[in-house]
This record gives structure tokens, sequence and C-alpha cells, in this order.
């Protein structure tokens, strides 16, 4: 993955987290609350948002120095991370189907190995 593509990645995913964000606490919220699932979407939302922050450093980081080609794993998983952890939250919110709760902890996987993979990345600075 390049830094280029990253750092897009990064814009989308933090846009998103904007939007997304926002349509819940003001269109979303009465029936989130009524659910008792505000909690859990805003922790989507702020995963999520985490991550695009992180994923905007890494981005950086790999423009400055682009052997660090581990970078790109790291973007892929978490990526993938947030997409399987807060997208599968916001499905459970908005649908009620519990079963995808079971799914929600392989993107925290995801997340926490892409953390891991920069901790080895950072060796080589």
């Amino acid at each position: 993955m390049t830094a280029r593509l990253i750092i897009q990645l990064a814009a989308l995913l933090g846009a998103l987290s904007v939007g997304i964000g926002a349509f819940a606490a003001h269109g979303l919220r009465k029936m989130l609350e009524a659910s008792g699932r505000f909690e859990t979407f805003e922790t989507a939302v702020r995963y999520q948002f985490y991550h695009a922050l992180a994923l905007l450093a890494v981005g950086i980081l790999l423009h400055i120095r682009p052997e660090l080609r581990s970078l790109g794993t790291v973007a892929w998983l978490w990526l993938g991370g947030v997409l399987v952890f807060s997208g599968s939250l916001y499905v459970l919110c908005l649908t009620g189907i519990t079963k995808l709760g079971a799914i929600t902890p392989i993107g925290g996987v995801l997340l926490i190995a892409g953390w891991i993979v920069l901790l080895l990345a950072a060796r080589q600075l």
C-alpha cells in the first residue's frame, strides 16, 4: 500500500467518522438510546476515528521512510480492523442483530495486530 493511498484512506475514514458520529448524535440518538446501544455506537465511531488519525501518521511516516514497507501491512490490518470492529458494531446497533457481536473481536484482534506490526516496524527507525 502506498503512502498516498494510506493518507487518502485516513482522510476517508476521518470524514466518515465525523459524518457517522454527527448522524448518530442528531438523527439516531433517540433510537439508539431506546435500544441501549448509543454508547456502543459511540465506541465504534471513536475507534474508527482513532485509527483514521493513526493511519494518517503511518501514511506520513511511509512517505518519509518508504523503505518501511511493513507500514503497508499496518494500514491493511487497521483498515480491516475498522471495517470489522466498527462495521459490526454499526450494523448491530442499527439492526439489533446481536450475532454480529461475535465477529467484533476479530476486528479488535486486527487492530491490535496492526499496532504490534507498527511496534516491530519502529525498530527500524
